[in-house]
């Protein structure tokens, strides 16, 4: 993982490469938080997704109908649909509880959908991806061959600024078809709890993924961390070649000023095995 060197950061990585110490809903209480008990052979992966940027945009939600899984239908707040631009920080890496040497720590942006299910006891909040960038190849080919993520691989770097211990900003940058494209968030205060029913609370609480198979079936799978702490945002850039990324139906929305942004502090993930839905 390469922290950019032209700006003060906060060193994430040791020089070893580790990093250093720092309802309605279904299974949700007040805090919207998923509270089912996980089996320990159901565990696919646990890491640490930390100082997670978070840009908003709304977009017709005909856009996005082609995206939507099978036995899920799109979420909305407010009566507005959004995707989210979300960079962060993957650390501690374990799939199936090994740890791969150098595939511990990486930088991820992605772009993302909301969507929902109704189950059995209630509806499933979750999230779909179009499309999920990180520096490792063999990262991108596993998680395209295992579960048809929609994994790249290029170039990535990071910055984090932080003055008198207060993170200032963040930033995280990648590099496709020679063009750098960047995503920067600047700060102020210390990380505090969303508001219940906020636009924030809507786009970081959602403790499910979905995502589309091959065969046309719908994979779910469950995503557990506690609530997060947000950072109040006082500016917020996305530079990226959105067409080239993501396709023309995107350019619309991306090339506008997000509809709100969040900074959430992150904390440590469990994410669950998939399972195919039967209806």
């Amino acid at each position: 993982m390469q922290a950019r060197a032209d700006c003060p950061l906060t060193p994430t990585l040791s020089p070893d490469g580790e990093r250093e110490s720092e309802s309605e809903f279904e299974g949700e209480n007040n805090s919207r938080r998923s509270e089912v008990n996980i089996n320990e052979s159901s565990v696919f992966l646990t890491a640490e997704w930390k100082h997670l940027g978070m840009l908003n945009y709304e977009i017709d939600p005909a856009a996005l109908a082609p995206f939507v899984p099978a036995a899920t239908e799109l979420d909305s707040w407010d009566g507005k649909t959004f995707v989210s631009v979300v960079g962060f920080l993957f650390l501690k890496t374990r799939v199936f509880g090994i740890s791969i040497p150098f595939h511990r720590n990486f930088e991820e942006v992605n772009l993302r959908f909301y969507v929902r299910r109704k189950s059995d006891k209630g509806w499933r909040r979750g999230v779909v991806f179009i499309k999920e960038i990180v520096p490792r190849a063999t990262i991108a080919l596993v998680a395209r061959k295992l579960y048809n993520e929609p994994y790249v691989a290029m170039p990535m770097a990071h910055c984090l600024e932080v003055q008198s211990g207060l993170l200032k900003s963040v930033e995280y940058s990648w590099r496709s078809a020679g063009r750098q494209n960047s995503l920067k968030l600047s700060v102020h205060g210390q990380a505090h709890p969303s508001s219940d029913g906020s636009e924030a609370e809507f786009i970081t609480e959602h403790h499910w993924g979905y995502n589309t198979q091959r065969d046309g079936s719908t994979l779910e799978y469950r995503v557990e961390h506690p609530r997060w702490q947000i950072y109040d945002v006082s500016d917020a850039r996305l530079d990226c070649d959105a067409g080239g990324l993501y396709g023309e139906r995107f350019c619309d929305s991306l090339s506008r000023k997000p509809s709100s942004a969040f900074l959430a502090a992150g904390s440590a993930v469990t994410v669950c095995r998939g399972v195919r839905l039967t209806r």
